[in-house]
Parts: C-alpha cells; structure tokens; sequence
C-alpha cells in the first residue's frame, strides 16, 4: 500500500507539509543526478561506437549517422507536443545557427576521438564550462568577478597540460575538443537566449532536422556501405545519442542546474574506464592532472555563478 506524503513509514507520527515537501525535493533531486550521470554514460557509450566507426567509415558518414538514427528516440523526447507545434519559432535564424553549432561542436570531437584516446578528448572538452562563462560577457552581458575569472584561467591551464604544446608528445587532433568546446559554448549561449521565445521541444526539433538535412546533403561524397555490423552500430550511436538527450531533459525537470553541473564531470570517469576496456587506452599522469585541474575549476565556477545567482534573488 502506498505510504501518504504525510504519513511515515511506520504510519505512527506524521510528517508535516513542509517535511514532505523537502523529502519528495530531495528524491527529486536524487533523481536527477542519477538521470544526468547516466546520460554521460550513455554519451561516453556513444562516443566509443564513433570511435569505433571512424575506423572504417568517413567521419561525415559518421556524424550523419548519429543525427539520422536519433530520430527512434524524438518521439519519446518530444512528448505529446504536435509536429505542427513543435516546428513554430519565433527566430528562424537563431535556431538555425544553434543547430549548425552542435553539428560543428560533433563534427569536432568525433574528428578528435578518431586520432586521441576518449579519456584525453574528454578532459580537453570538458573547458566548455569555462568558455561559456568568458563569452558570457559578450553575449549575455553577465558580471564574471576576479575569482571566476582566476577559476577560468586555471581550468585553461588544466587543458595545456593534457595537449602539451610545443614539448613534442602533442596530437593536433588534441586541439579539436577545444574547437568543440568552443562551438557547445556559443551553442548554450544561444540556447539561453531561445528558451525565453521558445519551447524546449521545438529547439530540440531543429537541432535534430537542420542537423540530418545538413549531414544528409554531404554524406553522398563520403559513402561507404555499411555491412551490417557497421548499420548496427550506426543505429546504435544515433540511438544512444538520443537517450542521452532524453536522460539530460529527465535530469533537468527534477533538479536545478547548478547541483547538476558538477556530476557532468562523471562522464570523464566514464570515458576512462570505457576507452581502457574497448580500446586498451589509460591517461597518462600528465593527462590525469590536467583532468582533475579542469573539474575543479569547473565545479568553482560553478559553485561562483550559483552564489551569484543567489546574492541577485535575494
């Protein structure tokens, strides 16, 4: 028999409204870090079939794949919301632009996995955080004080100890998660700015149209029949793409950003243990150290902003 929010478990004392309330904020939140810790798992699994496929397969076709099989999922991410709906916005344009960001920001890091191991194109792409907080500035006019700044610089540093550059151990594909932190920077950004004229579906719809319209129209220059291994695991990424969207939007209706942020960085335990059991490949010390600089940064700038936040309400 289900237990009344009032009523506790051995049905003898009652909980007040407000207890209640706090216990069911509380499994809310439980939820939603275990909605946004699996969808970085499910990213990371995506992430090593690309790997994977770019082996044997252009990284176009490869990209292409993984927007034109995540439409298994839309149905699902979308809900009741009507096509008819879901495609009217109120800025064309921005959306758009939006999409083509995430196209770029994919196109990169997948170029990136093909050469680097997961776990170091991981970390390096993990400084997105801290690019969003310095374009924030020019973009959204937002206040960044000394300490957030200080937090952004050192998070830098954490990447240049991973890339290495100049000491001659560097890959150049290492400087690619950068470009895609870069383009998921602008791409939040402009997420930001479309949430107040438009709704969560539609902006996920675009982002999911314009990118198979695009990827579409260039993977007939870079064909190559899958056999059937490669059509399952084509299927495969795009599908666990999808998934991992649908986790973030499930993690994000029950939770607050900012006590969600920092167990994004989970997926970079993920992608370790995930690249060592598939593709035989562990960070060195350098790429460790640099990894752990970039969380810590990130999770203070996190942790700076929801102060912040906070001091505005207030």
């Amino acid at each position: 028999m289900a237990l009344d929010p009032g009523e506790n478990r051995a049905g003898a004392t009652p909980i007040s409204g407000e207890a209640a309330c706090e216990l069911r904020t509380a499994r809310l939140v439980r939820a939603g870090i275990l909605f946004i810790v699996g969808a970085g798992f499910l990213f990371t699994i995506l992430d090593a079939g690309n790997k994977f496929l770019t082996e044997t397969y252009a990284i176009v076709q490869v990209v292409w794949a993984r927007y034109a099989f995540q439409w298994i999922v839309v149905p699902a991410i979308i809900g009741r919301v009507s096509l008819a709906s879901a495609i009217r916005t109120r800025n064309l344009p921005l959306q758009i632009l939006r999409s083509l960001l995430l196209l770029l920001a994919s196109a990169s890091f997948v170029t990136a996995i093909h050469f680097v191991p997961l776990a170091d194109a991981s970390a390096v792409g993990k400084v997105g955080p801290l690019m969003l907080t310095a374009l924030s500035i020019p973009f959204l006019g937002e206040h960044v004080g000394a300490r957030r700044w200080a937090a952004v610089a050192v998070g830098f540093i954490g990447a240049l100890i991973i890339i290495r550059p100049g000491f001659g151990t560097a890959h150049w594909a290492l400087f690619m998660p950068l470009l895609t932190a870069f383009f998921f920077a602008l791409y939040s950004i402009i997420t930001r700015l479309l949430s107040r004229v438009d709704p969560p579906a539609t902006t996920f719809l675009y982002t999911g149209v314009v990118g198979t319209l695009v990827a579409t129209a260039a993977v007939p220059f870079f064909w190559r029949t899958p056999d059937l291994v490669g059509w399952l695991l084509m299927i495969g990424t795009g599908t666990f793409a999808g998934l991992g969207h649908l986790s973030l939007i499930q993690a994000y209706k029950r939770a607050p950003a900012s006590v969600l942020a920092p167990f994004g960085y989970v997926q970079l335990i993920w992608a370790t243990l995930v690249g060592f059991a598939v593709f035989g490949d562990f960070p060195d010390t350098p790429t460790i150290l640099g990894a752990l600089i970039i969380m810590a940064s990130g999770i203070y700038v996190i942790y700076r902003e929801g102060r912040a936040k906070r001091r505005r309400r207030n």
